[in-house]
């Protein structure tokens, strides 16, 4: 499953634990399960990011690590890959 963090400053459905930094997540697909799944990975990754660079990723970044660049909205990175 492939799950796009966009970060933002307005409604979020989860935030960074160490910045406050929140994120909104678009999901590849919908399954109720495997988004519980992914959600501590999630965290971690962005615990991660702390600790190697003390930031997020510009825009956003996708979850777990499938594509690395940089992107500013979800059908950018789509249409890069």
């Amino acid at each position: 499953m492939q799950v796009f963090c966009k970060s933002t400053d307005g409604n979020a459905e989860f935030r960074c634990s160490v910045c406050g930094q929140g994120f909104v997540v678009f999901w590849e697909r919908q399954a109720l399960m495997e988004r519980i799944a992914l959600v501590s990975e999630i965290q971690d990754m962005l615990l991660t990011q702390h600790r190697n660079r003390l930031v997020h990723p510009e825009g956003g970044f996708w979850a777990p690590g499938h594509n690395t660049q940089r992107v500013t909205e979800p059908e950018e990175a789509l249409a890069a890959r």
